[in-house]
C-alpha cells in the first residue's frame, strides 16, 4: 500500500499540465500520473498541434488567452523546445453574403478580448507580414481584409474568388510532444510519480476519496484523484459513481505529401468557412449514386475544411482536417479509419487552394490516424470539482487539448489547493449546469459556446 497526496489519471497533456501546476508551482508533494500508455500517446499526439485565441465564446477567450500566456511563457523558459511560432489563423471566404457575418463576429470577438480588429478595404493601411517563427508578441487581435488585390498580394494560391480573409493573429502551432515532455520532466523534477498501469476502481466511502485500486493489484491511498483520461472520462468518472455529459467524436487528420509544393512553407493555418459540394466528374457522379454507402459524397458538405505546413523548410508535408462526420462514437484504440477521407479532403481543400486538384486520386500520404475529440454539450471543458470529496475533473477539451492545457491544468490545481480562482472558474466546472443563469446563457443566440 503507498499513499500519495494527489493521484491523476491520464498522462496525456491534461494530466501532465495538472501535475506540473501542483508540484511546481504550488509545491504539492507525492503527486502521481497513472497511464497504461506512455504519456502523451492516446490523442494527444494526434492533433494539428495548432492554438489561437479568437473563439465564439467569451469565456473561452478568456482561457485561451491565459493558456497562450502560458505556453509563451513556457517557450521563452526553455530556449522555445517546442518551436511556437505565431503565424495565425487565415478564415476565407468565396461568398459575398457571409462577408458582413464574419465582421460582425470579428468585432465581437475583438471586444471579448481577442485583440483589436483592423479592417483593411484597399492597400493603404499596414497589414503585418506572416512571421514563420517565433512568437512576435505584436502580433495580436485581427486583420480582415476585404480588398481582393491584397488578398492575391499576399496569398495568391488561394481560390481567386475569395472575397474575404480574416487573419487571426495571436495564433499558431508548435509541437506539443515536445511541450508535453518539457512539462513533465519539469513535474518529475519536482517529484511527480508516472506509474505505468490502469485505475479499475476508486473506493469513495462516505462520498469522499479514499483509495485507487490498480490493475496490477497495487492500490494508493489518497485523498485527492484526478480524472484526466480523455476519451476515457466518462467510464472514469464512473467509477466515482459520477456522469459525466460527454460524448466523444472521432476525428480524422492526413498529412500529404505536398510533392508539387502547392502549399507554401510559409503559409499560416488556413481555412475555408464555405459549405461546398465536392467536384466530381459526371463519371463519377455517377458511380457514388449508384450505392447508398457513397451516395452522401454527391451531398452538400459542411464549412471548416483547414490545412497548415507541417516541418521545416526541407519538408513537404501538408496536415489536413474536415470534420463532417461528427456523430457519437465508442471509443476505439487504434480508431477505425474512413476508407474515403483523404480523397475528400483533398477535394474539399481545393475549393480554397485550386492548385491541390493535381492531387484528385493520386494524393500520397505520409500519414493518416485520427483521434476521439472528448465534449460536453456546448464544448466548453470541464476543470474543477466532482460531487465526491476529493475527487476532480481536467478535459473534455475537444479539439482544443493541447492549447488549453495550460490554463486548464492551472484552474484544476487552484481548484485542489484552494488557491485563488479567476472570475471564468466557475464556468468549467461541472457545476455550471445547476446554475440557471448558465442554463438561460446557453440558450442565447450566439451565447452557447458552441464551437
Amino acid at each position: 500500500m503507498t499513499t500519495a497526496e494527489v493521484v491523476i489519471c491520464g498522462a496525456g497533456i491534461s494530466g501532465i499540465s495538472t501535475a506540473y501546476h501542483l508540484a511546481v508551482r504550488h509545491g504539492v508533494k507525492r503527486v502521481v500520473l497513472i497511464d497504461e500508455r506512455p504519456p502523451l500517446t492516446l490523442t494527444s499526439d494526434k492533433s494539428t498541434e495548432a492554438y489561437r485565441n479568437w473563439w465564439p465564446d467569451a469565456a473561452m477567450v478568456q482561457l485561451l488567452n491565459r493558456s497562450i500566456d502560458w505556453l509563451e511563457r513556457w517557450a521563452r523558459e526553455s530556449g522555445n523546445r517546442f518551436l511556437l511560432n505565431r503565424r495565425g489563423y487565415v478564415y476565407v471566404t468565396a461568398d459575398p453574403a457571409r462577408v458582413e457575418p464574419m465582421r460582425v463576429a470579428a468585432e465581437q470577438v475583438s471586444q471579448w478580448g481577442a485583440g483589436e480588429l483592423r479592417i483593411h478595404s484597399d492597400r493603404a493601411r499596414h497589414y503585418a507580414p506572416i512571421e514563420s517563427h517565433g512568437f512576435d508578441e505584436r502580433l495580436a487581435g485581427a486583420d480582415l481584409l476585404l480588398d481582393r488585390a491584397l488578398i492575391r498580394e499576399r496569398f495568391p494560391y488561394l481560390n481567386p474568388n475569395v472575397v474575404a480573409a480574416l487573419h487571426a493573429r495571436r495564433c499558431g502551432w508548435f509541437s506539443g510532444q515536445q511541450l508535453g515532455l518539457y512539462l513533465l520532466e519539469q513535474a518529475r523534477a519536482a517529484g511527480v510519480q508516472l506509474i505505468a498501469d490502469r485505475v479499475t476502481r476508486v473506493d469513495v466511502p462516505g462520498q469522499r476519496v479514499a483509495t485507487i485500486q490498480l490493475a496490477s493489484g497495487a492500490s494508493i491511498d489518497t485523498r485527492c484523484f484526478v480524472n484526466a483520461a480523455g476519451p476515457y472520462l466518462k467510464q472514469v468518472s464512473q467509477l466515482l459513481g459520477v456522469d459525466l455529459p460527454v460524448i466523444n467524436e472521432l476525428h480524422l487528420k492526413i498529412a500529404l505529401k505536398d510533392t508539387r509544393g502547392i502549399v507554401p512553407r510559409d503559409a499560416p493555418l488556413l481555412i475555408w468557412t464555405d459549405p461546398q459540394e465536392l467536384p466530381w466528374t459526371a463519371e463519377e457522379r455517377s458511380d457514388l449514386a449508384a450505392s447508398a454507402e457513397t451516395r452522401w459524397l454527391l451531398e452538400r458538405l459542411p464549412d471548416g475544411v483547414h490545412l497548415r505546413p507541417e516541418g521545416g523548410g526541407d519538408s513537404n508535408i501538408v496536415l489536413m482536417l474536415w470534420a463532417y462526420h461528427v456523430e457519437p462514437r465508442e471509443v476505439i484504440v487504434p480508431p477505425p479509419l474512413d476508407e474515403f477521407y483523404p480523397e475528400v479532403v483533398v477535394r474539399g481543400l481545393a475549393a480554397m487552394i485550386p492548385g491541390l486538384r493535381a492531387y484528385f486520386s493520386k494524393a500520397s500520404m505520409a500519414l493518416y490516424d485520427g483521434g476521439y475529440y472528448t465534449k460536453t454539450p456546448e464544448n466548453r471543458p470541464l476543470a474543477g470539482p466532482l460531487p465526491v470529496e476529493g475527487a476532480y475533473v481536467c478535459g473534455a477539451a475537444a479539439g482544443y487539448g493541447l492549447m488549453a492545457a495550460g490554463a486548464l491544468g492551472e484552474l484544476t490545481a487552484a481548484h485542489i489547493t484552494h488557491a485563488a480562482l479567476p472570475d471564468i472558474a466557475a464556468q468549467f466546472t461541472l457545476a455550471r449546469y445547476a446554475d440557471p443563469a448558465y442554463q438561460r446563457l446557453r440558450l442565447e443566440p450566439g451565447g452557447s459556446g458552441q464551437l
